[in-house]
């Protein structure tokens, strides 16, 4: 009866199923993730009592703390944001308009702005902002 010496064993060996994991691990998280739109400038909403939840996003219109405005990412000035939202609303029914305006912005301009967008024929406005604490 012959036996076989035993294989030395290698080290590599012994790391190569962790590596897969760790490769599998890094491709499913890779998937899995979340990617989200960065916006044009920095916005901090403003805060709210009543929340409700976030549905899809049809048109956002931003509005930065020192004025400055822009549609789904696009910086714009005020009369091409009119016609921008004028010429969206006419091409689709039920497009849902909100306006993302910095918590720092005067209510002034955020009112300005809803108007312009009346203007351009928005009927229905939400105004989005981050719920406070009671």
């Amino acid at each position: 009866m012959q036996f076989q010496p035993p294989r030395p064993r290698n080290d590599d060996e012994r790391i190569l199923p962790l590596i897969n994991i760790v490769f599998l691990l890094l491709i499913f998280f890779m998937l899995g993730g979340r990617f989200s739109a960065t916006d044009p400038f920095q916005i901090t909403p403003p805060r709210s009592v009543s929340e409700g939840p976030a549905a899809t996003q049809d048109l956002v219109v931003q509005m930065a703390a020192d004025g400055r405005l822009a549609v789904n990412g696009t910086l714009l000035d005020r009369s091409a944001l009119e016609a921008q939202v004028a010429r969206r609303l006419a091409g689709a029914e039920g497009v849902q308009v909100r306006l993302k305006a910095d918590g720092g912005a005067s209510a002034l301009q955020v009112v300005a702005v809803m108007e312009l967008l009346r203007e351009a024929g928005v009927e229905r406005l939400q105004l989005l902002t981050v719920g406070s604490e009671p």
